[in-house]
């Protein structure tokens, strides 16, 4: 892999509806904008249908990034789940199932993306709210992730993981090392770790941080968790 910088991100935009309670997509897209990453994973993306023109279109045309949908959830004008938002070129996308009984519907978005000529494999998904729907969540995810061979891989998302030592992160371990990240839950004082990118191999990674900026505190529940690869 050439040597380079990445910087990308992974944010829960709780359906655009803000500390306020209003529904407002322009602060999203303004938050973004100020982050400046080549690739964002996104989670809560309520898309909604309005005429001839969605929000997933909106968030394109407002921060020239090309947007893959992960939906989980299908209504009658809109859609629900994850989204991938990049500036890298896109290579493939795969979209599996990670739903568990009757809870809410889960998924997982892995986008094969081109970095400098380089593949680079970018994962996103949304883990379940109970213990027992995420460690079979995780045991799934592994799996897919296993089957892909390109390096390196990215995971990113809200993991709903409130225990540190949670069976699910000691599954995850295995593959990306050590997890550490910063909280990001509740955005305006953030005590909870339940945002992570995880990156394979592990020494790809330079730095997490949290962003904090005007107006991410009041945009979602949850701040944007940012990181820096360089492979």
């Amino acid at each position: 892999m050439v040597e380079n910088t990445l910087r990308l991100a992974t944010w829960n935009i709780h359906m655009a509806i803000g500390s306020d309670g209003q529904r407002d997509l322009s602060r999203i897209i303004r938050v973004i904008r100020q982050l400046q990453v080549a690739v964002i994973g996104l989670q809560e993306v309520d898309n909604q249908i309005e005429k001839d023109r969605d929000d997933l279109q909106i968030l394109a045309e407002q921060t020239g990034m090309e947007v893959i949908a992960g939906p989980t959830m299908q209504r009658t004008r809109s859609d629900y789940g994850n989204a991938l938002l990049t500036q890298l070129p896109v290579h493939k996308v795969e979209r599996h199932d990670l739903s568990f009984k009757q809870r809410e519907p889960r998924g997982l978005l892995i986008v094969e993306l081109d970095w400098q000529g380089h593949p680079l494999l970018a994962a996103v998904t949304h883990l379940g709210l109970r213990p027992g729907e995420r460690r079979n969540q995780v045991r799934r995810l592994c799996s897919y992730l296993a089957e892909e061979e390109q390096k390196p891989l990215v995971l990113m998302g809200d993991f709903n993981e409130w225990f540190i030592w949670g069976r699910p992160l000691r599954w995850l371990q295995k593959h990306f090392g050590k997890i550490s990240s910063p909280a990001t839950f509740p955005a305006r004082w953030p005590v909870f770790q339940l945002d992570h990118i995880l990156v394979d191999p592990p020494d790809c990674l330079v730095e997490k941080s949290v962003y904090r900026e005007s107006p991410a505190k009041e945009a979602s529940d949850h701040l944007p968790l940012v990181a820096e690869l360089s492979c």
